[in-house]
C-alpha cells in the first residue's frame, strides 16, 4: 500500500471481517492471498499472522508453525502493514478484524 508505483494508498477491494483460524485445521479456502488487517479492538492484544507467499515443508504447500508470527501489543483502529494469508487463532486476541487488498 503505498510504497510501490503500481499500488495505491488506499484499499480498493477484496474488504471482508477476518475470522481467526487454528494452524492445524487451515485450507487453501482460507487464505486472505496478501491481504492487510484492519484491527479494531485490542487493548495491547496479539496478532499472529503467516505472511503471504509463506509455504510448508509438509508437501501439503500449506503453511506450517515455522511460519507463523506474533505481533505483541498490536495497536488498535489502524491498518497492520504486513501482507498476510492467514490469521491465526492459536495466538491471536486482537477482535474486529477486517481484511482488505
Amino acid at each position: 500500500m503505498g510504497q510501490y508505483a503500481n499500488q495505491p494508498d488506499f484499499i480498493t477491494n477484496d474488504i471482508k471481517t477476518v475470522t481467526p483460524v487454528a494452524l492445524n485445521a487451515l485450507t487453501a479456502a482460507d487464505s486472505l492471498n496478501g491481504s492487510i488487517i484492519y484491527v479494531g479492538t485490542s487493548s495491547s492484544a496479539d496478532l499472529q499472522v503467516i505472511p503471504a507467499g509463506a509455504t510448508g515443508s509438509s508437501g501439503s504447500g500449506l503453511p506450517g508453525a515455522a511460519q507463523a508470527i506474533t505481533f505483541k501489543n498490536v495497536p488498535e483502529g489502524e491498518w497492520f502493514p504486513v501482507v498476510v494469508d492467514y490469521v491465526l487463532s492459536n495466538a491471536t486476541t486482537a477482535t474486529d478484524l477486517v481484511a482488505g487488498k
